[in-house]
């Protein structure tokens, strides 16, 4: 065959070959379809949003413009302060379609003057802020606009380790992006982030810019709302965090009735369960819960029947593990909502169904009087006051390096109970200690908190 007639043949097929495969699909070596993700991303990406705040920042100035008398001669604006304009990126994701109802993280749009949201389709929208939730870094936006997309929202709390999960978002200002990963834990608690924590822990890929954006499960359903990196390098290192969609809806629900969030509480204070207290409880190996240490007047808690050293196990079936978990399982409750409370109580399981109050209704308080001094060895270096009312000794003061420092107490403390015995005197107090030798435990109301220290 003529070479040049091979080398054109050669060329023709290849190019054939090459085109022909393009246009088919994905397959393994059997010719079956692989698994892709584009079919629910087409579904989800229009309903997650870039956006961009502006703020009026007072522009860095030499320090002798604050001088009137030198303004006047070298400040031609006489007094006026230079601004510059400042933005940042963050995202966001649209949850009410028909009302333009879009969720963000708090901390994005902070201090703006101006929130822009830019969509997917290239349109750019200037958003009213219906309200904010610091505490659980959550803030509520509006456009008004049509022909929207909306995320759907799944059951966070149907969220399993080893779930699938995929992170939408703008991260660095690039413009939407998507990562996969799997959701690496659950109920993350005691990062410093915010007041309430509870975080979905995943590793795909979240990066400053992605917050706001949506986490949401091979279905494309919203499972959280990512928030938060561990970035010791500045970028991604396989750990961030996304608040759990029930915690964030919660909060939106609130803020779309009322502008505001209105928290409710049941008027416990509690501790998480330390080694020291297993033991003095009788736990089993891997009982989890959270210890009530103290219980305020005139409370759900007090007219449902709780005691304090109750321990909470679970939150409507749930299971509880923290006081962070707590926290946030009656967080995301409405004021006036009931729960259902599993407790251990002497070593038997009981359920206890509580109303969610108001707070600012509940009270308690005490006052001190007289003192006296040093009672056990264990205590030694702290001086102790009676309450006015009856409610306890006071540790009127405190040694420094003595005994009862180290061993965790604090000037100001009112023990309330010794070795789960209350104390309501002096006389009380020295009765209970008198039998304790190397160990005693006791509950103590420190800061309006109730703890439980365990005195070695």
């Amino acid at each position: 065959m003529n070479p040049k007639l091979y080398l054109f043949l050669l060329i023709l097929f290849s190019t054939v070959s090459i085109n022909s495969y393009a246009v088919l699909p994905a397959t393994d070596s059997n010719g079956k379809p692989l698994p892709s993700l584009a079919p629910m991303l087409k579904k989800v990406n229009n309903a997650v949003v870039n956006i961009a705040t502006f703020s009026n920042a007072q522009a860095n100035q030499n320090p002798l413009m604050n001088d009137p008398f030198f303004r006047r001669f070298f400040d031609s604006q006489r007094g006026q302060q230079p601004q510059q304009r400042s933005s940042s990126a963050g995202s966001g994701v649209i949850v009410d379609a028909a009302k333009g109802i879009v969720i963000t993280n708090h901390h994005v749009i902070d201090n703006a003057n101006e929130i822009r949201v830019s969509l997917v389709d290239g349109r750019v929208f200037t958003a009213k802020l219906l309200g904010t939730d610091p505490e659980l870094d959550i803030a509520i936006l509006k456009i008004k606009a049509n022909n929207l997309t909306q995320a759907k929202f799944a059951d966070s709390s149907r969220v399993q380790v080893g779930d699938f999960a995929v992170a939408i978002g703008n991260p660095f200002g690039l413009g939407q992006t998507v990562t996969t990963g799997i959701v690496s834990a659950l109920g993350r608690s005691g990062l410093g982030l915010k007041g309430y924590e509870n975080y979905i822990q995943t590793d795909a890929s979240i990066n400053p810019g992605n917050s706001g954006g949506a986490l949401v499960d091979l279905a494309g359903r919203l499972i959280g709302i990512n928030s938060a990196i561990i970035a010791p390098s500045g970028g991604n290192v396989g750990i961030g965090f996304a608040i759990p969609i029930n915690m964030a809806k919660a909060s939106m629900n609130q803020i779309l009735r009322y502008g505001e969030v209105r928290r409710g509480q049941i008027g416990v204070s509690i501790q998480d369960i330390t080694q020291d207290l297993r033991q003095a409880f009788d736990l089993k190996n891997g009982q989890q819960g959270v210890l009530i240490t103290g219980i305020g007047n005139n409370t759900p808690a007090q007219r449902a029947g709780l005691r304090v050293e109750d321990i909470i196990t679970g939150v409507d079936g749930a299971p509880t593990s923290s006081t962070s978990q707590l926290r946030s399982q009656i967080g995301i409750k409405n004021i006036g909502d009931k729960v259902n409370l599993n407790v251990l109580r002497d070593g038997r399981n009981r359920t206890f169904t509580v109303s969610v109050g108001n707070p600012q209704q509940f009270s308690s308080t005490t006052r001190s009087n007289s003192a006296t001094g040093e009672l056990h060895p264990l205590l030694a270096g702290a001086k102790f006051k009676v309450s006015s009312n009856g409610q306890g000794v006071y540790v009127a003061s405190l040694a420094n390096n003595s005994p009862a420092a180290y061993n965790g107490l604090e000037a100001g403390d009112l023990i309330t109970r010794v070795n789960k015995k209350t104390v309501r005197s002096i006389k009380d107090f020295k009765r209970v200690i008198s039998r304790s030798q190397s160990a005693m435990f006791l509950q103590v109301k420190r800061g309006g908190q109730m703890l439980l220290i365990a005195i070695r």
